[in-house]
């Protein structure tokens, strides 16, 4: 579980041609880190296209090359309208609607392109990829809107108008026609050749980029929650004794006992964990399952971040250019449909119903801490309640949030509605699982940071034994910003600041300054 790090742009630089993580897919989206190509990514790019040409020159007939697209592949198209058909492509097909994308995830699916196309299997120039690697260095961001998309074609669409001069692109922090930004910067738009206006749509870059900005941070969150669940154990007077390594090992599952071992570890050193751990016989399931709940959610994700990450690494074009320098197979474009983006798709559905489960822990642990009969401390974390409601309603927004995330782990990919004249009969709707965890990630970082206020707040009432010192060292980073709160106050500031912490890492950071890396 190493998907974490926060990079520094102004030293980073993510080199393509070999094999790539979702780690630095989100040093460059999230951090500007510069992207460069290495020679290995220029030469099998300059073999697949001069492939391209060759067999248009001897005029083969190939799908979305040399004819049109889905239920038109059976209309051959002219050497002379390739240009027009490859520029209309980008115009017709870019129809997703609604609110924008942010810009990280623009990025995203730019560093996916050029991830894609840089396979070796999609024929297009070498130059188209500069133009793309260009405006990710420069931060030149095409504006696309954000819904609409089966699981490719219209947001990838939008991408390629900024390409070839028209929509529009966010530059120095503002919005503006894209021919105006070339015109400053003295650029002059792409024209398209052969086979790139499909290149660009036809693939699995968008849900993929979305799967893995959304996979990072569900995997950094449900970390985050092993230590936000040893906080409330701890002062809520709960015992180890669950998180025993003996116990672990007579159902060894792997992701559990990594779980158990990151609480232990957490909690080593704390005086208030050893002389509670008979406090009482058993704690609720809240807090004597996190192991068994976190360690399967964890599964769940490790898989979903292993198979984000081939996607990542495999081409998602359609069709491919198959060269073979060996001579032992044909070469040739061969169209079948790894645009498909089933694996990611279903991933991102498992993945948003790790995420609830996560979450749902997460909140029966906070209604226990702010509920006097369970924590034995006043109600809500307050000194004088009934006069203030102290935490009573972040409880209400984390059961609001929860709702919301319980919708969200619907399955999309188990849908299907049939697009192009029954040409694609069936499509994967991977595009709008991740975007569901997406939105997922970001509701369980805002519960995970309620309950995190919360054991904050509740150590206000500890006076008699200390707390760990990974426990006391984030409370002292968190008191930087947010004090314990005696009257009533406004309370939503406090929320996205801890949220902030948890999503850029700062919780884990300073926790693991403490512990070592924790797993």
């Amino acid at each position: 579980m190493t998907q974490r790090e926060i990079f520094d742009s102004a030293s980073q630089k993510v080199e393509l041609g070999g094999q790539i993580d979702v780690k630095a897919l989100v040093s460059v989206a999230r951090n500007n880190s510069q992207v460069t190509f290495s020679k290995r990514y220029k030469e099998r790019v300059l073999k697949s296209r001069a492939l391209v040409e060759k067999w248009i020159e001897e005029g083969r007939v190939m799908y979305g090359i040399t004819t049109g697209f889905g239920a038109l592949s059976t209309t051959v198209i002219s050497k002379e309208e390739t240009e027009r058909l490859q520029r209309n492509i980008i115009l017709s097909h870019s129809t997703s609607v609604g609110k924008p994308l942010e810009i990280e995830q623009v990025r995203a699916i730019m560093f996916c392109m050029l991830q894609n196309m840089g396979q070796g299997y999609s024929g297009v120039r070498l130059e188209l990829l500069e133009r793309i690697r260009l405006y990710l260095n420069l931060g030149i961001t095409p504006y696309a809107p954000g819904s609409g998309s089966v699981g490719y074609l219209c947001v990838e669409g939008h991408i390629g108008l900024a390409l070839i001069g028209l929509g529009k692109v966010y530059y120095n922090g503002e919005l503006h026609e894209t021919e105006k930004v070339l015109e400053i910067l003295e650029m002059k738009p792409v024209t398209l050749a052969a086979k790139e206006g499909l290149a660009l749509i036809s693939g699995t870059t968008s849900p993929t980029a979305l799967s893995a900005l959304a996979i990072h941070d569900m995997v950094n969150a449900s970390v985050t929650a092993d230590i936000v669940g040893a906080m409330c154990l701890e002062i809520t007077k709960g015992t180890l004794r669950a998180f025993d390594e003996r116990l672990m090992e007579a159902k060894p599952y792997a992701e559990q006992g990594c779980v158990a071992a990151n609480v232990r570890r957490i909690l080593s050193d704390s005086e208030m964990a050893r002389e509670n751990i008979n406090y009482r016989l058993q704690d609720a399931l809240s807090v004597r399952a996190i192991p068994q709940l976190h360690g399967a959610a964890r599964r769940t994700l490790t898989q979903a971040l292993k198979t984000v990450e081939e996607e990542l690494n495999y081409t998602g074009d359609n069709p491919i250019i198959w060269r073979d320098e060996t001579g032992e197979k044909k070469e040739e474009a061969l169209s079948g449909c790894h645009c498909d983006a089933s694996y990611v798709g279903l991933s991102m559905d498992s993945a948003c119903i790790a995420a609830t489960m996560v979450a749902k822990m997460s909140e029966r642990r906070n209604y226990r801490l702010i509920t006097a009969t369970h924590s034995e401390m006043p109600w809500f974390l307050i000194k004088n309640p009934g006069v203030n409601s102290g935490l009573m309603i972040p409880q209400y927004t984390q059961a609001g949030l929860l709702n919301e995330m319980k919708l969200l782990s619907t399955p999309a990919v188990i849908d299907s509605i049939p697009t192009c004249g029954g040409q694609e009969d069936y499509v994967s709707m991977g595009y709008n699982a991740a975007k569901k965890a997406v939105e997922a990630s970001e509701k369980l970082e805002y519960i995970l940071a309620i309950e995190l206020l919360s054991a904050y707040q509740a150590h206000q009432f500890n006076t008699e034994f200390a707390p760990a010192a990974a426990i006391q060292s984030l409370m002292d980073e968190i008191s930087k910003q947010i004090p314990m709160i005696e009257e009533d106050t406004f309370i939503q500031g406090y929320i996205e600041h801890l949220r902030e912490m948890i999503h850029c890492g700062d919780v884990l950071n300073v926790v693991e300054a403490i512990t070592g890396k924790l797993e």
